[in-house]
C-alpha cells in the first residue's frame, strides 16, 4: 500500500518533508564507468563505439553499419500498420502545430538616444536525439524530441537509438521519417552520448543533446554539458492528481497507475480533499493492479513511492503540489482553471476529469519531455527555445555614443578597466574633434 497522509495529523509537515525528500532512482555509482566510456571514444572513436555496442548491446557492427541505410529503414517502415501510422501522423501533426506556436520573433528598435538595440533567433546547427531502445523504445519521444527541433530550423538532425540484440521497432524509424531525422544510428548509452559530443570517423559530432535514457545516459550528458548544450537531466517519471470526489475513482486509479507503469522508480501521488475519495481511489488501484499487464512495475512503483494525501481544501492542496513541483499535474476538479491560477511549479497541466495525461504523452499537442523530481521549480519543458539561441543586438549612431558613451567611460574607470574606457574616449573624442 502506498503512504496516507493527512494535514490534520500530528507530524504531517515531517512526513512530508520525508516524502519530497526520497530518492527514487535505484541506480550504481555510474560516474566512473561513464568517464572511461567517454574516454574510449574520445581516443578511439569508431572502434571503442562498436567494441562496447557489442558488449552492452550483444550487436555486431561496422562504420559502415553504425547507422540504418535508407533500405533498411524502408523495409522496416513497411511492417508498420495504417492504423499505426495514422495515429503517429496524427500525433506528429499536433505536436508541430503547437511547437509552431512556440516560435519566438526577433525584435529591434531605436531607443530616445537614437541607438538601435535587438535581438534575433538562429537555431543550432546540428543535433542528436538520444530514443531508448529495447523494452523502452518509444516513437512518441521521437516526435516530441525531433519536432522541436525541425520547427526551429535545426539543419541536421541524427538520432541514436539502441537496438539490443538487433531488435528494432519499426514505429521508431518511422516516427524519424515523419520528423525529418536525417540519420539513424543504432547506437546507446553512454558510448552514443559521447559520440554525438565529441564525433568520431563516422559520426558527426552535434552542438545540442536532447532525449532520455537511462543512469549511465543521464551521467553522461552531464559530462558532455558545456562540450555540447542538453535539454535536462531526467529522473524517473511523476504524476500528482488533485481531485474532488466527484470523480470516479477508477479513472483517477488508472491516471496514477499510468506513470507507475513505467518503471519501479516512478511516483504517483494523490492529493484530495476527501479522505473517503482518497480511499476508494486506492482500493481501485489494488483493483487494477490484479489484471495490468505491467502490474508488477506499476506495483512496485506505487507500493514503494506511491502516496495519497489528504488536505483541509483543495487551496491547500494547490499549495502541496507547488512544493512538490512535479512533471505531471492533473487537476480533476469542478473549477480547475481556477485552481490552475494557484499552480506556480509544474512541468505540464492536465486540466478536467476529461483530460488524462497521457493525452498529453501522445497527442494532446505540447511536449512530454517535461522536469523531473522537482526541477519544475526552475525548468521547463523541452520546446523550440532548446533549439535556438538569442543573439543580441546592437547600433551606437554617434549621437548615442555622445549621450551614453560617458557613462561607459566612467564604470571602466571604477573598474580599473583602462582599454575598456579608452576605446570609447577615443570615438568621443573623435566626435568632439569633428564637431569643433
Amino acid at each position: 500500500m502506498p503512504q496516507f497522509l493527512s494535514t490534520r495529523e500530528p507530524g504531517f509537515e515531517a512526513r512530508f518533508q520525508a516524502l519530497l525528500g526520497m530518492k527514487r532512482e535505484d541506480a550504481p555509482d555510474v560516474d566512473a564507468a561513464v568517464a572511461d566510456i567517454i574516454a574510449q571514444v574520445r581516443s578511439r572513436g569508431d572502434a571503442a563505439v562498436i567494441e562496447l555496442t557489442e558488449r552492452f548491446d550483444r550487436l555486431a557492427l561496422t562504420p559502415e553499419t553504425l547507422a540504418f541505410s535508407p533500405d533498411e529503414i524502408a523495409a522496416e517502415v513497411a511492417k508498420v500498420s495504417a492504423e499505426d501510422r495514422a495515429a503517429l501522423e496524427l500525433a506528429a501533426e499536433r505536436i508541430r502545430a503547437y511547437h509552431v506556436r512556440q516560435m519566438p520573433e526577433d525584435q529591434q528598435w531605436t531607443d530616445p538616444e537614437g541607438a538601435m538595440l535587438g535581438w534575433r533567433f538562429t537555431p543550432v546547427s546540428a543535433a542528436g536525439l538520444y530514443v531508448p531502445g529495447g523494452l523502452a523504445s518509444y516513437p512518441s519521444s521521437v516526435l516530441m524530441n525531433a519536432i522541436p527541433a525541425k520547427v526551429a530550423g535545426v539543419g541536421r538532425l541524427v538520432i541514436a537509438c539502441p537496438t539490443p540484440g538487433g531488435v528494432v521497432n519499426p514505429l521508431v524509424l518511422l516516427a524519424a521519417r515523419i520528423a525529418g531525422v536525417d540519420t539513424v544510428y543504432r547506437i546507446g548509452g553512454a558510448q552514443a552520448v559521447a559520440a554525438l559530443a565529441y564525433g568520431t570517423a563516422t559520426i558527426a559530432p552535434v552542438d545540442k543533446i536532447t532525449g532520455p535514457g537511462n543512469a549511465y545516459v543521464a551521467a553522461a550528458k552531464r559530462r558532455v554539458f558545456g562540450k555540447v548544450g542538453i535539454d535536462m537531466i531526467a529522473g524517473p517519471s511523476e504524476i500528482l492528481v488533485i481531485a474532488d470526489r466527484d470523480n470516479d475513482p477508477d479513472w483517477i486509479a488508472l491516471d496514477l497507475l499510468s506513470q507507475a507503469e513505467h518503471d519501479e522508480s516512478a511516483q504517483s501521488i494523490l492529493i484530495t480533499d476527501d479522505a473517503d475519495f482518497g480511499t476508494a481511489v486506492a482500493a481501485a488501484v489494488e483493483a487494477r493492479l490484479k489484471t495490468l499487464e505491467r502490474r508488477a512495475i506499476a506495483g512496485a512503483s506505487w507500493r514503494e513511492n506511491g502516496a495519497v494525501i489528504v488536505t483541509r481544501d483543495l487551496a491547500e492542496a494547490a499549495e502541496l503540489s507547488n512544493r512538490v513541483a512535479p512533471e505531471h499535474l492533473e487537476l480533476c476538479v469542478a473549477d480547475p482553471d481556477a485552481l490552475s491560477a494557484r499552480i506556480t511549479h509544474a512541468g505540464a497541466i492536465f486540466l478536467g476529469a476529461f483530460t488524462p495525461e497521457a493525452i498529453g504523452d501522445y497527442v494532446g499537442g505540447p511536449n512530454h519531455v517535461l522536469p523531473t523530481a522537482r526541477s519544475a521549480r526552475f525548468s521547463s519543458g523541452l520546446s523550440v527555445m532548446d533549439f535556438l539561441k538569442r543573439t543580441t543586438l546592437a547600433r551606437m549612431t554617434p549621437a548615442a555614443l555622445s549621450a551614453i558613451g560617458p557613462a561607459a567611460e566612467r564604470l571602466a574607470q571604477s573598474e580599473s578597466l583602462e582599454a575598456h574606457g579608452l576605446s570609447v574616449r577615443v570615438r568621443l573624442n573623435a566626435l568632439n574633434e569633428r564637431e569643433s
